[in-house]
Protein backbone atom coordinates (compact mmCIF):
# COMPACT_ATOMS: atom_id res chain seq x y z
CA UNK A 1 0.00 0.00 0.00
CA UNK A 2 1.41 3.44 -0.94
CA UNK A 3 -0.87 7.02 0.05
CA UNK A 4 0.74 10.39 -2.00
CA UNK A 5 -0.43 13.61 -1.24
CA UNK A 6 -2.36 15.83 -3.90
CA UNK A 7 -0.88 19.12 -2.25
CA UNK A 8 1.20 20.84 -4.28
CA UNK A 9 4.02 19.00 -6.13
CA UNK A 10 3.42 15.49 -6.64
CA UNK A 11 4.82 13.55 -3.40
CA UNK A 12 5.11 10.04 -2.16
CA UNK A 13 3.67 10.19 1.70
CA UNK A 14 4.43 6.14 2.84
CA UNK A 15 5.28 3.17 1.22
CA UNK A 16 4.47 -0.14 2.79
CA UNK A 17 7.04 -1.92 1.18
CA UNK A 18 9.26 -1.79 -1.93
CA UNK A 19 6.82 -3.61 -4.33
CA UNK A 20 4.21 -0.57 -3.49
CA UNK A 21 6.88 2.15 -3.68
CA UNK A 22 7.90 0.76 -7.23
CA UNK A 23 4.70 0.72 -8.65
CA UNK A 24 4.46 4.18 -7.26
CA UNK A 25 7.41 5.89 -8.94
CA UNK A 26 6.87 3.35 -11.65
CA UNK A 27 3.23 5.74 -12.67
CA UNK A 28 4.96 8.96 -11.46
CA UNK A 29 8.00 7.97 -14.26
CA UNK A 30 5.44 7.18 -17.12
CA UNK A 31 2.96 9.72 -16.41
CA UNK A 32 0.07 6.86 -16.94
CA UNK A 33 -1.60 4.36 -14.75
CA UNK A 34 -4.68 4.11 -12.19
CA UNK A 35 -3.37 6.50 -9.47
CA UNK A 36 -3.49 8.99 -12.41
CA UNK A 37 -6.93 7.71 -13.93
CA UNK A 38 -8.09 7.96 -9.85
CA UNK A 39 -6.84 11.36 -9.61
CA UNK A 40 -8.27 12.78 -12.92
CA UNK A 41 -12.20 11.07 -11.95
CA UNK A 42 -11.45 11.37 -8.42
CA UNK A 43 -13.28 8.07 -8.75
CA UNK A 44 -11.94 4.51 -7.49
CA UNK A 45 -9.93 2.69 -9.85
CA UNK A 46 -10.27 -1.12 -9.29
CA UNK A 47 -8.66 -4.08 -11.32
CA UNK A 48 -9.00 -7.12 -10.22
CA UNK A 49 -6.74 -8.48 -12.99
CA UNK A 50 -3.73 -6.19 -14.14
CA UNK A 51 -2.49 -8.10 -16.83
CA UNK A 52 -6.68 -8.31 -18.32
CA UNK A 53 -7.54 -5.06 -17.69
CA UNK A 54 -4.45 -2.35 -17.76
CA UNK A 55 -2.98 -3.14 -21.40
CA UNK A 56 -6.51 -0.99 -22.76
CA UNK A 57 -6.03 1.98 -20.91
CA UNK A 58 -2.13 1.75 -19.93
CA UNK A 59 -0.42 -0.08 -22.50
CA UNK A 60 3.54 1.05 -21.00
CA UNK A 61 2.02 0.81 -17.58
CA UNK A 62 1.17 -2.32 -18.38
CA UNK A 63 4.14 -3.98 -19.66
CA UNK A 64 6.08 -2.24 -17.08
CA UNK A 65 4.20 -3.72 -14.11
CA UNK A 66 4.32 -6.66 -15.23
CA UNK A 67 7.89 -7.00 -13.58
CA UNK A 68 6.60 -6.60 -10.20
CA UNK A 69 4.75 -9.74 -8.55
CA UNK A 70 1.57 -7.88 -8.70
CA UNK A 71 -1.89 -9.33 -10.03
CA UNK A 72 -4.49 -6.56 -9.01
CA UNK A 73 -4.04 -3.27 -8.17
CA UNK A 74 -6.96 -0.64 -6.14
CA UNK A 75 -6.66 2.88 -6.42
CA UNK A 76 -8.81 4.85 -4.17
CA UNK A 77 -8.73 8.84 -4.23
CA UNK A 78 -8.86 10.58 -0.78
CA UNK A 79 -11.11 13.55 -0.22
CA UNK A 80 -11.84 15.98 2.21
CA UNK A 81 -15.57 17.34 1.00
CA UNK A 82 -14.53 19.20 -2.72
CA UNK A 83 -10.77 19.03 -1.75
CA UNK A 84 -8.57 16.16 -3.12
CA UNK A 85 -5.81 15.17 -0.28
CA UNK A 86 -4.24 12.74 -2.54
CA UNK A 87 -4.77 8.40 -3.03
CA UNK A 88 -4.48 5.17 -1.74
CA UNK A 89 -2.85 2.85 -3.84
CA UNK A 90 -3.70 -0.87 -2.54
CA UNK A 91 -1.96 -4.28 -4.77
CA UNK A 92 -2.38 -8.15 -4.45
CA UNK A 93 0.36 -10.79 -5.54
CA UNK A 94 -2.99 -12.94 -6.74
CA UNK A 95 -5.82 -11.53 -9.26
CA UNK A 96 -9.22 -10.86 -7.39
CA UNK A 97 -12.08 -8.58 -6.93
CA UNK A 98 -13.15 -7.24 -3.90
CA UNK A 99 -15.06 -8.22 -2.12
CA UNK A 100 -18.41 -5.97 -1.15
CA UNK A 101 -17.31 -5.77 2.34
CA UNK A 102 -13.60 -5.23 1.91
CA UNK A 103 -14.93 -2.55 -0.48
CA UNK A 104 -17.15 -0.90 2.24
CA UNK A 105 -14.02 -1.27 4.47
CA UNK A 106 -11.82 0.46 2.35
CA UNK A 107 -13.64 3.78 1.54
CA UNK A 108 -14.03 3.62 5.31
CA UNK A 109 -10.83 3.79 5.63
CA UNK A 110 -9.86 6.14 2.65
CA UNK A 111 -12.12 8.47 4.41
CA UNK A 112 -10.62 8.42 8.01
CA UNK A 113 -7.36 9.04 5.82
CA UNK A 114 -7.90 11.85 4.17
CA UNK A 115 -8.43 13.72 7.68
CA UNK A 116 -5.41 12.20 9.10
CA UNK A 117 -3.58 13.15 5.59
CA UNK A 118 -5.02 16.43 5.63
CA UNK A 119 -4.33 17.20 9.31
CA UNK A 120 -1.02 15.83 8.76
CA UNK A 121 -0.01 18.19 5.46
CA UNK A 122 -1.09 21.28 7.30
CA UNK A 123 0.59 20.71 10.16
CA UNK A 124 3.92 20.82 8.66
CA UNK A 125 5.43 24.35 8.57
CA UNK A 126 7.74 24.92 5.74
CA UNK A 127 10.98 23.97 7.29
CA UNK A 128 10.10 20.86 8.27
CA UNK A 129 9.36 19.47 4.48
CA UNK A 130 12.95 20.45 3.40
CA UNK A 131 15.11 19.63 6.97
CA UNK A 132 13.75 16.28 6.62
CA UNK A 133 14.98 15.59 3.23
CA UNK A 134 18.71 16.56 3.47
CA UNK A 135 20.60 13.20 3.74
CA UNK A 136 18.60 10.44 2.73
CA UNK A 137 18.23 9.22 -0.05
CA UNK A 138 14.91 7.40 0.50
CA UNK A 139 13.46 10.34 1.77
CA UNK A 140 14.64 12.20 -1.22
CA UNK A 141 12.85 9.22 -3.01
CA UNK A 142 9.64 9.70 -1.45
CA UNK A 143 9.84 13.63 -1.17
CA UNK A 144 10.78 13.97 -5.13
CA UNK A 145 12.48 17.04 -4.15
CA UNK A 146 15.14 16.32 -6.84
CA UNK A 147 12.85 15.85 -9.61
CA UNK A 148 10.95 19.47 -9.03
CA UNK A 149 14.28 20.72 -8.61
CA UNK A 150 15.56 19.37 -12.34
CA UNK A 151 12.46 20.34 -13.89
CA UNK A 152 13.01 24.04 -12.97
CA UNK A 153 16.62 23.30 -14.14
CA UNK A 154 15.51 21.91 -17.35
CA UNK A 155 13.04 25.05 -18.05
CA UNK A 156 15.65 26.88 -17.27
CA UNK A 157 17.90 25.17 -19.66
CA UNK A 158 15.47 24.44 -22.53
CA UNK A 159 13.43 27.49 -22.23
CA UNK A 160 10.26 24.78 -21.66
CA UNK A 161 7.15 24.71 -20.01
CA UNK A 162 7.01 23.03 -16.45
CA UNK A 163 4.93 20.71 -17.48
CA UNK A 164 7.03 19.93 -20.91
CA UNK A 165 10.58 20.10 -18.96
CA UNK A 166 9.06 17.06 -16.39
CA UNK A 167 8.04 15.08 -20.17
CA UNK A 168 11.78 15.82 -20.87
CA UNK A 169 13.02 14.04 -18.00
CA UNK A 170 10.25 11.27 -18.37
CA UNK A 171 11.31 11.11 -22.04
CA UNK A 172 15.17 10.61 -21.68
CA UNK A 173 14.28 8.30 -18.38
CA UNK A 174 12.32 6.21 -20.14
CA UNK A 175 15.06 6.13 -23.72
CA UNK A 176 17.65 5.24 -21.37
CA UNK A 177 16.37 2.88 -18.90
CA UNK A 178 16.54 5.09 -16.12
CA UNK A 179 14.18 5.79 -13.06
CA UNK A 180 13.55 9.45 -12.89
CA UNK A 181 14.69 10.36 -9.97
CA UNK A 182 17.82 8.90 -11.73
CA UNK A 183 18.39 11.48 -14.20
CA UNK A 184 16.75 14.25 -11.96
CA UNK A 185 20.12 13.56 -10.01
CA UNK A 186 22.29 14.12 -12.99
CA UNK A 187 20.30 17.40 -13.45
CA UNK A 188 20.78 18.61 -10.19
CA UNK A 189 24.75 17.51 -9.93
CA UNK A 190 25.26 18.71 -13.65
CA UNK A 191 26.45 15.80 -14.99
CA UNK A 192 23.31 15.70 -17.42
CA UNK A 193 22.43 19.32 -19.19
CA UNK A 194 19.74 19.68 -21.68
CA UNK A 195 20.71 22.68 -23.33
CA UNK A 196 23.09 21.21 -25.71
CA UNK A 197 20.14 18.79 -26.42
CA UNK A 198 18.58 21.18 -28.54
Amino acid sequence: MSASSGFGPETSVFSSDTTSAGIDELQFDLGEGPRWTALQTRQPVLLPDVKLEAPVSWPVFSKAVSEFEVAAIFVFPLRVGAVDVGLIEMYSSTPGSLESADYSLAIQLCEAASWHLLRYILSLGPAEGTQSMEHSESTERVSRRAIHQATGMVLVQTGLSATNALLLLRAHAFSHDQTVHEVSRDVVSKRLDFTQQG
